[in-house]
């Protein structure tokens, strides 16, 4: 009888240790499905997709593109171009843009080369003498050009005109014609950037803001030709309709 009632208690105790265990492991496995693994992109609802792709895309659209950064020399009247064909050299020849635009070329007559980049006038050039040379090799050397500057007009310092070395922002380039007179609205300056065929496109820039923010993240790179205008503020161009007085009162 005592080996029967052994026998039953043991039994007992070992279903509960392993009840207990059981228990045990299910609660860890709960915790640790409980445990967030970081979301990966596959795990994304369509929603979250879009925004960490538009998210992305922002950060893309805010670098400035290469080619904006450092654009290519563009063509312009008194530039001296050297043009080789190295497997037909009798159209060799050295020209020299007139103030049209146009060059006279060896076998094709006139063409517009004004705000042109050499590249462009390279596959432009293929185009023309393919009527009659087949896949020609054109190289073109620019000999001589104008070399890169910007203008600084208005309420400077120092205006006039600037040669363009290098990477310049405006910040730079208001430095470099002496800063601001005491006259200047600098919250104003108008940026003109040269464009194709005699446009010119205008950037209004508020360069007060920026200095007294220490952000130059909307500082603008120059390109070569580009003019700085700063107007006067109103203070100054009233100043002269105002009379005198006598009583000895002044304006800043």
């Amino acid at each position: 009888m005592k080996k029967i009632f052994w026998f039953f208690a043991m039994a007992f105790l070992s279903a509960a240790s392993l009840a207990q265990a059981g228990a045990q492991d299910k609660s860890g496995a709960q915790d640790k499905s409980g445990a967030q693994a970081p979301a990966q992109p596959g795990d994304l609802q369509p929603a979250e997709r879009k925004a960490h792709s538009e998210s992305d895309q922002d950060r893309v659209a805010s670098r400035p593109a290469a080619s904006e950064r450092y654009p290519r020399y563009l063509l312009r009247p008194t530039d001296v171009l050297q043009i080789n064909f190295p497997i037909s050299p009798e159209y060799d020849q050295g020209v020299t843009v007139q103030p049209d635009g146009y060059i006279n070329l060896r076998g094709v007559g006139d063409v517009y080369v004004a705000g042109k980049s050499v590249p462009e006038l390279i596959e432009a050039l293929k185009k023309t003498y393919q009527q009659f040379l087949h896949e020609p090799i054109i190289n073109v050397e620019l000999k001589e050009f104008e070399k890169p500057y910007f203008i600084a007009g208005g309420e400077f310092g120092h205006p006039g005109k600037f040669e363009l070395r290098g990477d310049t922002t405006v910040a730079e380039a208001v430095a470099i014609a002496g800063g601001f007179t005491d006259k200047a609205k600098h919250s104003e300056v108008v940026l003109f950037h040269r464009a194709p065929n005699g446009w010119a496109e205008a950037k209004r820039l508020d360069v007060k803001q920026m200095l007294a923010n220490k952000d130059l993240s909307e500082d603008v790179h120059l390109r070569p030709g580009d003019l700085i205008y700063v107007p006067k503020n109103t203070l100054s161009k009233v100043r002269q309709f105002i009379p005198n007085t006598g009583l000895g009162m002044t304006i800043p």
